[in-house]
């Protein structure tokens, strides 16, 4: 039961600490990563890299491995997750990334380092959220 908790918490603690480190919690080096014509700034570029590769090598322990570590079993995506739903809401995602210049992730890290302002995107997402699951009929 324990593990079940402490897991997520150390993950999403050394997730939301490598965004602040990299600088994803300032929306305006966000911001500048999309400014491809003015003042581009790459750090995004390389933070999105460095996923990447963490992740390559996350795949292939995967399929050396007979179960994970912390599960029962493994849950990964196939194309059948690919929905319009999906696409859909990743389309939303980037337009709010674009005009906010967070994410989700870097929004709740952020809340530690510019809460006034991180509070302002984390209130507007979770509303955001609230409305589509009573659009849905979830709430």
């Amino acid at each position: 039961m324990m593990r079940r908790i402490i897991v997520p918490l150390a993950a999403g603690t050394i997730f939301g600490a490598g965004l602040t480190v990299g600088g994803m919690t300032d929306p305006a080096r966000v911001r500048g990563f999309l400014d491809l014509f003015g003042d581009w700034d790459p750090t995004l570029a390389f933070v999105m890299g460095g996923a990447v590769l963490v992740m390559a090598l996350a795949w292939m322990m995967q399929r050396r491995m007979q179960r994970p570590v912390f599960a029962e079993r493994f849950s990964l995506p196939d194309r059948n997750d690919l929905t319009p739903r999906l696409v859909g809401g990743s389309a939303l995602f980037g337009i709010g990334w674009g005009i906010a210049g967070l994410c989700p992730g870097p929004g709740f890290a952020a809340l530690a380092i510019a809460p006034g302002s991180a509070a302002i995107f984390v209130a507007a997402m979770l509303a955001g959220m609230l409305v589509v699951r009573l659009m849905e009929g979830h709430g």
